[in-house]
């Protein structure tokens, strides 16, 4: 009698712990996505590297800095009388406190008639990433014009875009 006790008694313990190991409990959690507005960009100034004067055998180039600024290399002289000169100025707009990507052209290429000039080796302030700390933020876009030797005289313009892209980090 002793031993069917005992069996029952280890039965019982045995069903008891199958019971609460197959027992299941549950719990809930709430779901949400805040859309923000999209991000957005103006220009403001078009980018231009003034009055350049270049020499007839020697190649050379303009850099126009973020600050719009210039300096030369080579053949190319830069007149007391400077024309319009100014870095590229944009405007972002969006979600105030993100970030976002900046993304430059490789090389823009600017005309006149059958003649063309290469402008590339773009720069921007900020550099490859801003922020929206008050939902806007202006970038400024400088480059360097590459100009031939007998470089064509004339105004030159841009046949393709000078592209300036944003995108939320």
């Amino acid at each position: 009698m002793k031993n069917i006790t005992k069996l029952f008694a280890i039965a019982i313990a045995v069903i008891g712990f199958a019971t609460t190991s197959f027992a299941q409990v549950t719990a809930t959690a709430d779901a949400s996505a805040n859309i923000i507005g999209p991000i957005s960009i103006m220009k403001n100034t078009n980018m231009s590297f003034g009055n350049v004067a270049v020499s007839p055998t020697v190649a050379g180039t303009v850099v126009l800095d973020v600050a719009s600024a210039r300096t030369k290399t080579g053949g190319v002289t830069l007149p007391v009388i400077t024309g319009t000169v100014a870095a590229a100025k944009f405007t972002v707009s969006g979600q105030s406190g993100t970030t976002y990507a900046i993304t430059l052209p490789a090389s823009v290429v600017l005309t006149n008639g059958g003649n063309s000039m290469t402008v590339d080796n773009f720069l921007s302030t900020p550099s490859g990433a801003g922020a929206l700390a008050a939902g806007t933020q202006e970038i400024f876009v400088g480059a360097t014009l590459n100009v031939v030797a007998g470089q064509v005289s004339g105004l030159y313009t841009n046949t393709t875009d000078l592209v300036v892209s944003v995108n939320y980090n």
